[in-house]
């Protein structure tokens, strides 16, 4: 499975950003991946910011995003999204999505997970 990010950029303060992750490759199965959005600022280790199951009507967030993001997914487009908004400072870092193949739930943890992308930067600058 491969997985491509795109969606990140240059942002003020409040603003917002819609990230996308195309997975290609084994894809007959993507329904039945949970997927799930990491990020890593400089300096700093991996963390989860949100998964979701495999159906799409599952999820979990980190703390600091259970209010300004929603993740989601189009199982038809092999696509899973990140709408990130009130975006703050400390959200500037590379976004990452992962899959794992084994599980159709979702997963905070990054262990759990055995594809991963090569990430998008997010900058939130005024």
């Amino acid at each position: 499975v491969q997985l491509q990010a795109s969606g990140g950029g240059f942002v003020p303060p409040g603003g917002s950003l819609r990230l996308s992750c195309v997975a290609s490759g084994r894809t007959e199965m993507f329904s039945r991946y949970g997927m799930g959005w990491f990020r890593q600022a400089p300096g700093k280790e991996r963390e989860f910011v949100a998964a979701i199951s495999g159906t799409g009507l599952n999820w979990d967030y980190a703390k600091f995003a259970e209010v300004r993001f929603t993740i989601s997914r189009d199982n038809a487009k092999n696509t899973v999204y990140l709408q990130m908004n009130s975006l703050e400072l400390e959200d500037t870092a590379v976004y990452h999505c992962a899959a794992d193949i084994n599980s159709a739930w979702y997963s905070p943890h990054l262990r759990d997970y055995d594809y991963w992308g090569p990430g998008t930067q997010v900058t939130v600058s005024s």
